[in-house]
């Protein structure tokens, strides 16, 4: 068996897992003792024999058991095929699969059970204030797995549009967070995100969905980027780079700003089939390959919106514990 090397770290957390040829699962350093018992429990959870599993785990810092528990689940998605899934409620950890309950982490002190079985929803929700398929399927994709069940704004045809009045990106992404926040009294997500071409000083920038003109189609942006680059000939001339800026709003809190940029250039003619927006146009660093030419798999390893999620979730935890305004 080959081996294979897993790492995850932040600020404070750190882990190394190595996958190969060991003789038993949960060879992890004593760093946290709640760590190598969430280790050895979620293993026994499986119901499998250890030999299943030869995974050696190194905990170098720890703080979070749902940083952790992530961690793990996806290791063993990728190594043995599985289909678990995390879903995190009122702060206990769950582990699921095809619908049946395998593994429950519970914070220090426990939950109140009226507040945990209550709910019908068992996950938090994440509304995504866009109206937009594609942009929605990327974030569930990204989410999923996180544990929570994600919205947009096609679930609430009642919702007024916001309008994107602001003149940077964190002006528009806060103005759409915050307003559909105080309006449902959910947790909200908001981007905005755009293309920014060197050479034509940063645009289309915050118009990106509008630089044809109100109502514009992908298409039509396309066109009118192409027509904008009609005498820049060198690809070396054409850098460019999607930029998001994520913006979480709750009523009951301050809100949380990420972003991140990712560098590429802008192709002579469109090509593939996947993506939205300017993804046939926007050549991947020095990939030669288009954005709308990867999978939404290779998109999310990534991508602007995939390296702010990463962002997001490694300050999301942090910003959640806070205490609330009120």
């Amino acid at each position: 068996m080959n081996e294979k090397i897993y790492e995850y770290k932040d600020s404070t957390d750190w882990y190394v897992a190595k996958w190969g040829d060991f003789n038993a699962l949960g060879q992890f350093s004593q760093v946290s003792v709640e760590a190598g018992t969430i280790f050895k429990q979620l293993q026994e959870s499986l119901n499998v024999e250890a030999s299943e599993f030869p995974l050696e785990l190194k905990i170098l810092r720890y703080q979070s058991a749902y940083r952790l528990v992530v961690f793990l689940v996806d290791i063993i998605n990728k190594e043995r095929e599985r289909e678990l899934e995390l879903i995190q409620r009122q702060g206990a950890i769950l582990v699921v699969e095809k619908g049946r309950l395998l593994f429950v982490h519970l914070p220090n002190g426990g939950i109140e059970l009226s507040e945990f079985l209550g709910a019908e929803e068992i996950k938090d929700t994440l509304l995504i204030a866009t109206r937009n398929e594609g942009k929605t399927k990327e974030f569930r994709k990204l989410f999923g797995k996180l544990g929570y069940t994600v919205e947009n704004l096609n679930d609430y045809p009642e919702l007024p549009e916001i309008e994107e009045t602001g003149v940077t990106f964190e002006e528009n992404a806060r103005l759409k967070a915050e307003t559909i926040s105080k309006l449902t009294g959910k947790m909200v997500l908001a981007d905005d995100s755009g293309l920014q071409v060197d050479i034509l000083g940063g645009l289309p920038g915050v118009w990106s969905a509008r630089f044809a003109g109100v109502d514009a189609t992908d298409t039509e942006n396309n066109i009118k980027l192409l027509h904008e680059l009609a005498m820049v000939f060198e690809l070396k001339d054409r850098a460019a780079h999607f930029h998001t800026t994520l913006v979480v709003a709750s009523p009951d809190r301050d809100s949380l700003v990420v972003e991140a940029d990712w560098p590429g250039y802008i192709n002579f003619e469109p090509k593939g089939e996947n993506g939205f927006g300017y993804d046939p146009l926007f050549l991947v660093g020095e990939t030669g390959k288009t954005s709308a030419e990867l999978t939404i798999e290779e998109k999310n390893e990534q991508s602007h919106r995939a390296k702010a999620v990463k962002k997001l979730m490694e300050v999301f935890p942090a910003w959640q514990s806070k205490p609330s305004l009120s």
